[in-house]
């Protein structure tokens, strides 16, 4: 690692003022940098003594005083002497304008992302090291007073300790963005890379304010990176991806970004902890932290880095953003850079808008709600099951009538906190329709259809926070464990798998023997299956438990659970009874949930197919979901002599019933009839 400090000030130092500053590249964002060094002209603390770009100065911006020079080698030759290189290009120039500047003797400004590959940056620290200047690089967001908030926050233990970070960045751009320059929306140029994108440029201070909030400043600091990248415009580089990164000290950190937006929106960073939340607009400086006390705003400042860089040639001061630091950010950017080109969008799912005046853009559909669940499931888009994005890991379908009712899902690319473990999903009707949810904002941890429980001798199956005895509450602990297929066999009518449930330090807990079957009952309706055994992995009794066993009441469930796509208009009822709080807990011989999904109406039967009286676990007001509780309110224990089995079938039918076409349905699926 190298660390860069700043010289110790001399007296001559100390008495020179205004710094010399030289501009390089006046135009684009370079004339914010222009304005900045104006106001500290007036300010009296530095002086624009040259400028370097390659085009001529028509506008006079400059004014008469100020030299203009093609580059820095002829600068260096002509004079005057400089203190402070401003750099303000293009990426692909960053590394020898910096090397240049350095050669001269003067500390460098240099505009994010500081180069274009970890191989340059390496290079670039060498020789600040070597020269003994500085190099601030321009992430103006880490000058935010927010950032010392947050970390008095995280000290203080206000939001309980640091769980993940997110960043999400929903913003919009025409066409005409990806026109301004010739390296705009480029990767490359003439095999010298350039490596523009959502992820490296325009919400660059996304990515390195969420790194820096989890504690990610080095390179060394980065144990595990993995990148989505995706286009819906005609360019080479990306304009939505998902960036996750896990730290060395095992801190989650996940942007997701977009340029695709239906409105321009500010982007903002997440940082989770265990008893709450602190949301940064860093753009605004505005913090909302919320905890067990309530919600507040902190509105913050801002020191500007070039005066901070000042202040550090000066005084020694440290700098907010030296080079170093961003050696996490640099890893996403080699990332980025060396990954496979961004996967085109399909036309299916963009649409083009265009405001008076302005050119065409492109609109991403849904967007939004993706950007959202991936940054709080920590996922990406693939592993959401977005329609435009890549195929999520999956073990295989279910398919009746030619048609693909139910995809299987590995679970290999769920988050550790969601429990990782197999399950369906989408399910559809033999209509299309679509009659399950995965990882929705309101329980990121929920997964279509499958197994799970909560409490497995004190490891958590289920997901999420756990519910204990001792705090009466829901709480994050280190206690995930994941489920694993071992083996499986397919055939026409059923999926047999083998299933091993592993605690969170690696222990085998429990063996699991679970059986699919499906077959159509009828035009619009076919039926799901699941009959599971659950036995100890070892010689000794596991105890399985849930919310409800350990003292809160209602809270029983666990064992099977189908989550549903919002709905806000349901009807769930029983034979004898109707409505949530009604059907919730009863052991009615079958439970169904009729509702319209997107638009298109279906109708989920549920009953038993074993002689055990699981309570119905229904909820619909909260959240949209149902299953049989195992362990409702007291636990049970499996063991090798008498492991726990369970069996249920899940009618799944196109059209709103009520219950006297349930019953007539449930009379022919008892009678095989298939029509």
């Amino acid at each position: 690692m190298h660390a860069q400090t700043a010289p110790a000030p001399t007296s001559d130092l100390l008495r020179q003022a205004p710094a010399r500053v030289c501009l390089v590249g006046i135009g684009g964002f370079g004339g914010r940098h222009l304005a900045n060094i104006r106001r500290l002209e007036e300010e009296g603390r530095v002086r624009l003594v040259a400028a370097v770009d390659r085009r001529v100065d028509e506008d006079g911006v400059l004014g008469p005083d100020v030299p203009m020079f093609g580059d820095l080698e002829q600068l260096g030759a002509a004079g005057p002497d400089v203190d402070v290189v401003v750099i303000s290009t293009p990426i692909d120039t960053h590394f020898e304008l910096a090397l240049a500047a350095l050669r001269m003797g003067a500390d460098v400004l240099l505009e994010k992302p500081p180069v274009a590959n970890l191989e340059q940056f390496d290079r670039l620290l060498e020789a600040a090291e070597a020269a003994g200047r500085l190099v601030q690089v321009g992430f103006q967001s880490l000058g935010s007073h927010s950032l010392r908030v947050v970390e008095q926050i995280l000290a203080s233990g206000e939001i309980g300790r640091l769980r993940a970070v997110g960043a999400t960045g929903l913003w919009s751009r025409d066409t005409d963005y990806f026109t301004r320059s010739p390296w705009a929306g480029r990767r490359r140029i003439g095999g010298v890379d350039v490596v523009d994108g959502v992820v490296t440029n325009p919400l660059a201070h996304a990515v390195m304010t969420a790194l820096h909030l989890a504690g990610a400043r080095t390179r060394e600091d980065v144990a595990e990176l993995r990148t989505e990248l995706y286009r819906a415009n005609a360019i080479e580089s990306d304009d939505t991806s998902v960036v996750r990164v896990r730290t060395a000290a095992g801190i989650p950190v996940t942007c997701a970004l977009t340029l695709c937006a239906a409105e321009q929106q500010d982007p903002f960073i997440t940082v989770d902890g265990t008893e709450g939340q602190a949301v940064l607009h860093y753009t605004r400086d505005r913090l909302t932290v919320t905890g067990p006390e309530g919600t507040r705003v902190v509105e913050s400042g801002r020191t500007n880095l070039l005066e901070n860089l000042l202040d550090a040639r000066l005084r020694g001061t440290g700098l907010l953003c030296p080079l170093a630091s961003t050696g996490a950010f640099m890893r996403v950017l080699d990332a980025v850079r060396t990954a496979p080109d961004p996967v085109p969008i399909g036309s299916a799912h963009v649409r083009w808008h265009q405001d008076d005046g302005s050119a065409p853009r492109a609109v991403l559909e849904g967007v939004e709600d993706w950007a959202a669940r991936a940054v709080k499931a920590q996922s990406d888009f693939s592993g959401l099951g977005a329609p435009w994005a890549s195929p999520a890991a999956t073990s295989g379908s279910i398919v009746l009538r030619g048609r693909e009712v139910a995809q299987v899902r590995t679970g290999a690319d769920i988050a550790p906190t969601s429990s990782p473990r197999p399950f369906l999903h989408p399910v559809r009707t033999l209509g299309g329709t679509t009659v399950t949810d995965q990882q929705p904002l309101d329980h990121v941890w929920h997964l279509g259809v499958g197994t799970a429980l909560q409490d497995v001798d004190g490891h958590n199956f289920w997901g999420g926070r756990t519910y204990t005895r001792e705090e009466r509450r829901y709480v994050w602990r280190a206690d995930h464990g994941r489920v694993d297929r071992v083996a499986a066999h397919q055939a026409e009518d059923r999926l047999d798998e083998e299933l091993a449930w592993t605690g969170p330090d690696g222990t085998a807990v429990l063996t699991e023997q679970r059986r699919w079957t499906f077959r159509p009952v009828h035009e619009h309706a076919w039926e799901l299956g699941l009959r599971f055994r659950l036995a100890p992995a070892g010689a000794h009794p596991v105890r399985l438990g849930s919310p409800g066993s350990n003292g809160r009441v209602g809270g029983g469930y666990g064992g099977f659970f189908w989550r549903l796509p919002a709905c806000p208009d349901a009807d769930v009822f029983t034979a004898e009874a109707a409505g949530e709080d009604a059907v919730h807990g009863s052991t009615a011989p079958w439970l169904a949930f009729a509702a319209d999904f997107a638009g298109r109406p279906a109708t989920l039967v549920l009953r038993r197919g074993d002689d055990s009286a699981d309570p119905w676990f229904v909820r619909h007001a909260g959240y949209p979901g149902v299953g049989l509780a195992l362990a409702w309110d007291t636990a049970v224990t499996t063991t090798t002599e008498r492991p726990v089995e369970r069996e249920v079938r899940v009618l799944v039918v196109d059209g709103r019933l009520d219950a006297a076409a349930v019953e007539e349905l449930l009379a022919g699926a008892a009678r095989g009839r298939v029509a």
